[in-house]
Protein backbone atom coordinates (compact mmCIF):
# COMPACT_ATOMS: atom_id res chain seq x y z
CA UNK A 1 0.00 0.00 0.00
CA UNK A 2 1.01 3.12 -0.38
CA UNK A 3 -0.48 4.57 2.48
CA UNK A 4 -3.04 7.26 0.61
CA UNK A 5 -6.51 6.98 2.20
CA UNK A 6 -9.48 5.39 0.33
CA UNK A 7 -12.05 7.96 -0.23
CA UNK A 8 -15.83 7.02 -0.55
CA UNK A 9 -17.03 7.56 -3.86
CA UNK A 10 -18.62 10.51 -4.86
CA UNK A 11 -22.34 10.48 -4.90
CA UNK A 12 -25.02 10.91 -7.62
CA UNK A 13 -26.41 14.54 -7.95
CA UNK A 14 -29.79 12.92 -7.37
CA UNK A 15 -29.09 10.91 -4.45
CA UNK A 16 -28.03 13.99 -3.29
CA UNK A 17 -31.23 15.90 -3.98
CA UNK A 18 -33.47 12.98 -2.44
CA UNK A 19 -31.45 13.22 0.43
CA UNK A 20 -32.78 16.74 0.67
CA UNK A 21 -35.89 15.78 -0.05
CA UNK A 22 -36.45 13.37 2.84
CA UNK A 23 -35.54 15.68 5.34
CA UNK A 24 -37.24 18.38 3.88
CA UNK A 25 -40.61 15.76 3.92
CA UNK A 26 -39.92 15.00 7.50
CA UNK A 27 -39.30 18.64 8.73
CA UNK A 28 -42.78 19.15 6.86
CA UNK A 29 -44.01 15.99 8.49
CA UNK A 30 -42.90 18.04 11.89
CA UNK A 31 -44.43 21.48 11.30
CA UNK A 32 -47.35 20.24 10.19
CA UNK A 33 -47.74 18.61 13.75
CA UNK A 34 -46.33 21.54 15.72
CA UNK A 35 -48.95 24.18 13.57
CA UNK A 36 -51.38 21.92 13.15
CA UNK A 37 -54.01 19.91 15.08
CA UNK A 38 -52.20 16.93 15.43
CA UNK A 39 -49.08 15.80 17.73
CA UNK A 40 -45.45 16.94 15.92
CA UNK A 41 -44.75 13.10 17.03
CA UNK A 42 -47.82 11.69 15.45
CA UNK A 43 -47.65 14.12 12.09
CA UNK A 44 -43.82 13.08 12.23
CA UNK A 45 -44.90 8.81 12.79
CA UNK A 46 -48.27 8.85 10.64
CA UNK A 47 -48.87 12.04 7.85
CA UNK A 48 -48.25 11.40 4.68
CA UNK A 49 -44.74 13.57 3.93
CA UNK A 50 -42.77 11.48 6.65
CA UNK A 51 -44.12 7.98 5.16
CA UNK A 52 -43.58 9.55 1.62
CA UNK A 53 -39.72 10.22 3.02
CA UNK A 54 -39.29 6.78 4.16
CA UNK A 55 -40.51 4.98 0.91
CA UNK A 56 -37.82 7.56 -0.37
CA UNK A 57 -35.32 6.28 1.98
CA UNK A 58 -35.46 2.78 1.07
CA UNK A 59 -36.19 3.47 -2.79
CA UNK A 60 -32.57 5.22 -2.80
CA UNK A 61 -30.71 3.53 -0.25
CA UNK A 62 -28.64 1.44 -2.68
CA UNK A 63 -27.41 4.18 -4.56
CA UNK A 64 -26.01 5.69 -1.41
CA UNK A 65 -23.93 2.61 -0.93
CA UNK A 66 -20.38 3.65 -0.59
CA UNK A 67 -21.06 7.25 -0.18
CA UNK A 68 -20.83 9.71 2.78
CA UNK A 69 -24.48 9.77 1.90
CA UNK A 70 -25.22 6.22 2.99
CA UNK A 71 -24.87 7.63 6.88
CA UNK A 72 -27.69 10.19 6.14
CA UNK A 73 -29.92 7.36 4.71
CA UNK A 74 -29.19 5.07 8.13
CA UNK A 75 -29.71 8.39 9.95
CA UNK A 76 -33.15 9.20 8.92
CA UNK A 77 -34.71 5.59 8.52
CA UNK A 78 -33.48 4.92 12.16
CA UNK A 79 -34.68 8.10 13.63
CA UNK A 80 -38.32 7.22 11.57
CA UNK A 81 -38.43 3.65 13.36
CA UNK A 82 -36.66 4.54 16.70
CA UNK A 83 -39.16 7.16 17.01
CA UNK A 84 -42.09 4.70 16.21
CA UNK A 85 -40.61 2.20 18.65
CA UNK A 86 -40.32 4.52 21.55
CA UNK A 87 -43.50 5.88 21.25
CA UNK A 88 -45.32 2.08 21.06
CA UNK A 89 -42.91 1.97 25.01
CA UNK A 90 -44.51 5.32 26.04
CA UNK A 91 -48.03 3.95 24.98
CA UNK A 92 -47.22 0.67 26.57
CA UNK A 93 -46.42 2.31 29.66
CA UNK A 94 -48.64 5.02 29.92
CA UNK A 95 -52.05 2.69 28.97
CA UNK A 96 -52.42 0.86 32.35
CA UNK A 97 -51.37 3.68 34.32
CA UNK A 98 -53.94 5.63 32.85
CA UNK A 99 -56.13 4.11 35.62
CA UNK A 100 -54.70 6.13 38.41
CA UNK A 101 -54.69 9.11 36.11
CA UNK A 102 -50.81 9.22 35.74
CA UNK A 103 -50.74 7.22 32.48
CA UNK A 104 -52.23 11.09 30.92
CA UNK A 105 -49.01 12.53 32.14
CA UNK A 106 -46.73 10.06 31.24
CA UNK A 107 -48.10 9.86 27.62
CA UNK A 108 -48.12 13.79 26.90
CA UNK A 109 -44.31 14.14 28.37
CA UNK A 110 -43.53 11.16 26.58
CA UNK A 111 -44.69 11.66 23.25
CA UNK A 112 -42.92 15.87 23.86
CA UNK A 113 -39.75 14.23 24.73
CA UNK A 114 -39.89 12.27 21.60
CA UNK A 115 -41.10 15.15 19.03
CA UNK A 116 -38.42 17.63 20.18
CA UNK A 117 -35.76 14.30 19.76
CA UNK A 118 -37.34 14.00 16.48
CA UNK A 119 -36.73 17.78 15.42
CA UNK A 120 -33.93 17.49 16.66
CA UNK A 121 -32.34 14.59 14.66
CA UNK A 122 -34.13 16.43 11.64
CA UNK A 123 -32.06 19.53 12.09
CA UNK A 124 -28.70 18.45 12.72
CA UNK A 125 -29.22 15.60 10.09
CA UNK A 126 -29.81 18.56 7.61
CA UNK A 127 -27.68 21.13 8.74
CA UNK A 128 -25.04 18.09 8.65
CA UNK A 129 -25.70 17.63 4.95
CA UNK A 130 -26.10 21.25 3.93
CA UNK A 131 -22.52 21.22 5.48
CA UNK A 132 -21.39 18.06 3.01
CA UNK A 133 -20.86 15.95 6.40
CA UNK A 134 -21.59 12.76 7.05
CA UNK A 135 -23.85 11.26 10.05
CA UNK A 136 -22.10 9.54 12.91
CA UNK A 137 -22.68 5.88 12.30
CA UNK A 138 -23.98 4.63 16.27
Amino acid sequence: MNGSLITPATPDATVLRVTHIVYGLHALGLAIGAFGAASVLGSFLFGWPSIIAVILNYIYRGQARGTWLESHFSWQIRTFWYALAWAVVVALVSIPLTVILVGIGTWILGMAVLGIWAIYRIGRGWLRLNDRQPMPMN
